[in-house]
């Protein structure tokens, strides 16, 4: 593994300030502590700033030479809202609030990049340091993009990456075409006539039809979806009546949809609203269908993935860079990837063996109130990053 030795010198440093960021997470677009400590470390080091797109994200901006080639990194840094379990001494002192995605790391690992570049600028262009907020629901790259981030700092490319609990420490992962599906919502008002449990003959029973209608939805998987093409329809809330003997006037149906392509979503989309309409008025009942789209699919450019495969090999061979198996989880780098060519990748976080003791006793799983970021991966992920920023700058401009 060929790690760069002044970032092994400020691991431990830079690790300290990773605690210090996942003791106090801040939820989207609230991160104006985090925002302050990354804007305070990078203009120590003489690293120009630009603070406040997308509410609270912090750009720096390093330069070097006379080139006007330009190549974007990207960090992800806010907490979930959910209560952490672990009681190790950086564990967060918030309830509610808890950096159970690691993204205290994300930051710590372009922090520790960003410390090198400023001090080396072994290349001629420049290095946007890109510390988004809000990925977590809040669409933060979307709302930097909406405030101009491509106009203020055009560049070629842009980069992102992610910790993967269950892939070893010097692994990386990525894979060209759709990586991560897009993420979107569905709600569906039933509305029938309530009656007497006893006498259902007097109503229409919005319940039945709820039913139906899950299972027509999954019709369209099986039916109107190419059997090649990825795709989840998942009904997770179905709320209705408040009492055993009493037919309610509505029932509500609540769900999420995944696809890797938007044209598949289209169709899942025309299709849903047909099934729930068309269900409903061979009872004599009405709904209300709404359907709203968060993030679309994560779709890695190929010559941008193979070029990322290429610098990442060169850290830890061939053989710890794996195919990466997509997910039907989202992620809001996809609207910076509908701008522009990159890749997002992912670097493995263990198996969560690195945890201090006083962690809770599920997994280190994302999302999970057991999680912890693994230090370990600081001086790995900066060095990637500073390789990925120097090999960019240095090779042809694409045409």
């Amino acid at each position: 593994m060929k790690l760069i030795e002044s970032i092994l010198a400020d691991a431990s440093a830079i690790a300290s300030v990773r605690r210090d960021i996942h003791a106090h997470p801040e939820l989207c677009f609230k991160e104006e502590r985090t925002a302050d400590l990354i804007a305070n470390a990078l203009t120590a080091w003489g690293i120009p700033i630009h603070r406040g797109l997308g509410t609270t994200g912090v750009v720096g901006i390093v330069k070097n030479g006379n080139s006007s080639r330009a190549v974007g990194l990207r960090a992800d840094m806010d907490a979930l809202p959910m209560t952490e379990l672990n009681t190790f001494a950086h564990a967060s002192k918030f309830p509610g609030r808890m950096h159970a995605c690691g993204h205290d790391g994300h930051v710590a690992m372009l922090l520790a990049a960003a410390r090198h570049l400023s001090r080396h600028r072994n290349f001629d262009g420049t290095v946007y340091l890109i510390f988004q907020p809000a990925e977590e629901g809040g669409a933060g790259a979307r709302e930097m993009m909406r405030d101009g981030l491509f106009e203020k700092f055009p560049m070629e490319a842009i980069f992102g990456a992610h910790n993967w609990p269950g892939m070893k420490v010097g692994q990386f992962a990525l894979k060209a075409g759709p990586v991560m599906a897009s993420s979107n919502e569905f709600k569906i008002v039933i509305r029938g006539k309530g009656s007497h449990a006893a006498l259902p003959h007097n109503g229409i029973d919005p319940v039945p039809i709820a039913c139906q209608i899950v299972q027509g939805f999954q019709t369209i998987i099986t039916r109107n979806r190419r059997p090649v093409d990825p795709g989840v329809i998942s009904v997770t809330m179905i709320h209705a009546g408040s009492a055993t003997n009493v037919v309610p006037d509505t029932c509500e149906l609540q769900g999420t949809v995944r696809t890797f392509t938007l044209e598949l979503l289209d169709v899942i989309e025309k299709r849903m609203q047909e099934v729930a309409e068309h269900t409903c008025a061979a009872h004599g009942a009405t709904c209300e269908f709404t359907f709203q789209r968060n993030y679309p699919p994560t779709i890695n450019h190929v010559a941008e993935t193979e070029f990322t495969r290429s610098v990442l090999e060169d850290i830890v061979g061939k053989e710890n860079v794996l195919e990466y198996e997509p997910t039907m989880g989202s992620e809001d780098f996809s609207f910076f990837l509908q701008e522009k060519p990159g890749c997002y990748f992912h670097i493995g976080n263990g198996d969560g063996s690195h945890r201090d003791g006083g962690h809770g006793l599920g997994p280190c799983m994302l999302h999970n109130a057991s999680y912890d970021f693994n230090d370990d991966l600081i001086p790995l992920g900066a060095t990637a990053w500073v390789r990925l920023a120097e090999a960019w700058l240095k090779a042809p401009r694409a045409s």
